[in-house]
């Protein structure tokens, strides 16, 4: 790529394209390439100007050299880039604002008085529509209390108090709605569809694709757990589908042959085949913008609160301007009181708030579902932590294969690894792990399996049945027997590691023995966590006591429950919840689903199993549990900006209507400060709650 270095300084440099402008596409095309850089710390793009403004982290020379190197035509960029893109949407409401700029001060200069005044009473029989048309809902409105202002500056004469008051409702309201989609729109994209690999159906049988592969017509087989990656129709099997992601519905909806399935939702049970219908443009980013917009998950009880408050104050306000007419006889006064209301700033900065503090949360690889979620994590007193993936490594590593029969470490690996490579699962992906590295080709070789939650796997291998699982499953559910004279050598495994046990036929057949460390930072952050206020630290895991006493020792957590279901740490939610506290539940798999969705909040681990991260009300990075900390403080300062926000807006304009019934303000002036102080507070909302490195 051709360009002209216009401006540099330390770490940063401005270039300029050899164009005049240019397009959307283009500019989200050049961003999504300089973004792949990891050297590239910071990428704006001013389309209008085809200027390139970059902060990188390496040499000058090889800043150079990333974009001398920039050539479209050979990147492959994603559909979803350009669906997903915000930069559209910004340049429309710039240009909004600004046109409404130049006409309300140009028609000034050029449109004579009299031409003017005719053009502001067609405006106020609009506004004066909108306003009586909230009389039909039943309730008073904010609308309301603008038309009865601006009809009664009129009605005075004052046609340029009347324009200025509608120039600004109507930035206002611009402004409202960029932020709020703005909002809306970084918290979707952070909640997009991102699946790699898919199941293919071949005539050779199943193969492990990329997703980007697959095109319309091709058969994909989705599994319990996982996420159904494009829209399409069942072919083959039965499952029951949380569609909660598209329509908000609770509960599983049950999927068979011929029924259409929609990207982006979950296999809670079963196993289907499904033919792809849509790829990408499918429309998932707009189901999900659909889909928080109207969710009242979005609002917290405080938003709720000041919400319902804001609509509540207009009748008093409709009554502080009556009545300063009927006691001062001055219509100047009475307006100033409809120029100002709470509804309007309520309405506005809360919301932002809100969603602004889900955005920040993105920043550090957080995704929050909604500020009720918010909230709870800023009240929750207890947390309660799954052991393996959560507390552990995201990544544990097969130590040793101990063989119980006549067949090698690596054929038992391999048949193993051939069973566990199609669920996500931090065990089931270190198994798989350890056949790759060791080069072991596993072909299906199985028939159709069958996963049982929290316990393990069925299938059959060359015509006999195999197994694999915890302790509890292999010897207690399926009754398997260690072969004779090998007792000895199962006692003696040794009790640092984790056990996964492998049998055919009723016998054992290996035992896998895995490394599953704990996360350098847990202690850290459970220490972290007691100071921000958690009085209870608990850990639960379906492993054996001796696993579980080691763990919560170097964690330091001094509450934790082993051997234990699904059901048993939803269970031990329910109750708690039940004697009065707020509740965090914190895991990775699908058997900490249950307990996800009974805590007050739900935070899964990225890494985890889709179905976690589906019934999950957040997910964090599975790069750190310091993400938890983070949460934590943004939701208490959330918590506090809304508490500001509530106080500044009742307080200030309160001010505002006692100045304007003592004659001290005029109605242009009260608008301009309301509507100021509501654009302003708006975009303080913005900014961000915590000041510490981001960790990314």
């Amino acid at each position: 790529m051709k360009y002209t270095i216009k401006h540099e300084t330390g770490s940063r440099m401005r270039v300029h394209l050899p164009m005049k402008r240019m397009t959307f596409r283009e500019a989200d095309t050049l961003d999504f390439y300089l973004q792949g850089f990891s050297q590239i710390k910071e990428v704006k793009i001013y389309e209008r100007t085809a200027d390139v403004a970059i902060i990188y982290d390496c040499d000058r020379d090889e800043a150079i050299d990333i974009l001398r190197a920039y050539d479209p035509a050979k990147l492959d960029v994603p559909e979803t880039v350009y669906e997903t893109s915000g930069r559209e949407q910004a340049a429309e409401y710039s240009d909004r604002i600004a046109t409404a700029i130049i006409l309300h001060y140009g028609k000034r200069l050029i449109i004579p008085f009299s031409l003017r005044t005719i053009w502001v009473c067609i405006k106020t029989a609009r506004y004066m529509w909108r306003g009586l048309k909230t009389l039909g809902s039943g309730s008073l409105r904010v609308e309301l209390l603008d038309a009865i202002a601006i009809f009664a500056a009129v009605l005075t004469g004052d046609y340029k108090t009347a324009s200025s008051v509608m120039f600004l409702l109507k930035i206002g309201d611009i402004l409202e709605e960029w932020t709020h989609k703005r909002s809306v729109g970084d918290l979707a994209r952070r909640m997009s569809l991102n699946v790699d690999k898919v199941w293919i159906v071949t005539d050779s049988g199943e193969v492990l694709a990329d997703s980007s592969s697959v095109v319309a017509g091709d058969k994909v087989i989705v599994r319990m757990g996982n996420m159904i990656p494009f829209d399409g129709e069942v072919t083959d099997g039965e499952a029951f589908v949380n569609q909660a992601s598209m329509t908000g519905e609770p509960l599983p909806v049950r999927k068979a042959s011929g029924t259409p399935v929609f990207a982006g939702t979950v296999v809670e049970e079963g196993e289907v085949t499904v033919c792809v219908t849509k790829i990408s443009g499918s429309g998932r980013f707009d189901k999900i913008v659909k889909m928080i917009e109207e969710s009242e998950k979005l609002k917290s009880s405080l938003e709720s609160k000041a919400e319902r408050l804001a609509d509540r104050l207009v009748p008093y306000t409709l009554l502080a301007s009556g009545l300063t007419y009927l006691f001062s006889r001055n219509i100047t006064k009475a307006v100033s009181v409809l120029m100002v209301d709470y509804s309007c700033a309520l309405k506005m900065a809360m919301p932002i708030s809100v969603l602004s503090a889900i955005k920040e949360a993105s920043d550090y690889d957080i995704t929050v579902k909604g500020g009720r979620f918010l909230e709870a994590v800023s009240e929750a007193d207890t947390i309660v932590f799954d052991k393996t993936g959560t507390l552990t490594e995201a990544k544990p590593k097969v130590v040793k294969v101990v063989s119980f029969n006549d067949e090698s470490e690596d054929e038992l690996l391999r048949q193993a690894a051939c069973l566990e490579e199609h669920f996500p699962h931090s065990v089931a992906n270190a198994v798989v792990e350890a056949a790759f590295e060791k080069g072991l080709d596993h072909e299906e070789m199985h028939s159709k399996i069958e996963y049982i939650v929290a316990h393990g796997i069925a299938s059959r291998i060359d015509n006999k049945k195999a197994v694999i699982g915890s302790y509890h499953f292999v010897f207690e559910d399926e009754k398997v027997k260690v072969p004779r004279g090998k007792k000895k050598i199962l006692d003696k495994l040794p009790p640092e590691y984790s056990h996964l046990y492998f049998a055919k036929e009723g016998r054992l057949c290996a035992c896998i023995l895995i490394e599953d460390p704990i996360r350098k930072e847990a202690v850290t952050v459970t220490d972290r966590l007691r100071t921000l206020g958690f009085e209870h630290i608990v850990m639960m895991t379906g492993d054996s006591e001796r696993t579980a006493a080691a763990i919560a020792s170097k964690a330091g957590i001094d509450e934790y429950y082993a051997e234990v279901l699904p059901e048993d740490k939803a269970g031990f939610i329910e109750r708690t919840r039940a004697e009065g506290r707020k509740v965090i539940m914190v895991g990775d798999g699908i058997n900490d689903s249950p307990a996800l969705s009974a805590a007050d909040a739900g935070i899964a681990i990225s890494e985890g199993a889709e179905i976690a991260r589906q019934i999950a009300d957040i997910t964090i990075s599975g790069s750190g549990l310091e993400s938890i900390v983070t949460l934590r403080k943004i939701s208490t300062a959330l918590m506090k900006r809304i508490g500001f926000n509530y106080r500044t807006i009742v307080g200030f304009n309160s001010s505002l209507i006692a100045l304007g019934i003592a004659g001290v303000l005029p109605p242009s002036t009260s608008a301009l400060l309301h509507n100021g102080s509501t654009v302003a507070l708006g975009l303080k909302s913005m900014t961000p709650l915590i000041k510490t490195d981001r960790t990314h």
